[in-house]
């Protein structure tokens, strides 16, 4: 029994010799883990003051959904030698600016389809509320 006591105390010391030793990159990891929360925490606070903060999140729910402009390395067809060429949705851009451009009109086309749908969605269920049938008429005679 007392064996059993010895490995775990030495178990419990080592543990925390290697959490000592590797102390800077896990509390680093927790510092950086608490500073993205508060930001996410301040940024929802902002949102809330902000009456226009459900475009800017649109349009960041947007743009994650579209794939990133990449960078390929092709050869030229006058010179032969490798260029940086762009590559989005298939198409191949000369300048970086050029494949941005045209990256942020797929995610502005994107926002405003969900918008597009949004109003669909809510004008077609206040089409439906509309009563079909009228109420019957009040009866507003005095009671005795």
């Amino acid at each position: 029994m007392p064996t059993a006591n010895l490995i775990s105390l030495v178990a419990i010391f080592l543990a925390g010799a290697l959490i000592y030793r590797f102390r800077g990159p896990i509390f680093g990891a927790f510092y950086r883990f608490e500073a993205r929360n508060k930001a996410r925490r301040m940024e929802e606070l902002r949102a809330l003051m902000d009456r226009d903060a459900h475009y800017r999140q649109t349009i960041a729910l947007a743009d994650e959904q579209v794939e990133p402009v990449s960078k390929i390395t092709v050869r030229d067809e006058r010179t032969g030698e490798p260029v940086q060429r762009y590559l989005f949705l298939g198409e191949t851009y000369a300048e970086l600016r050029e494949a941005e451009a045209v990256r942020y009109k797929e995610v502005i086309s994107k926002a405003r389809d969900f918008y597009i749908d949004l109003d669909r969605v809510f004008l077609s269920r206040r089409r439906r509320r509309e009563p079909t049938v009228e109420a019957p008429p009040r009866n507003d005679a005095p009671k005795e």
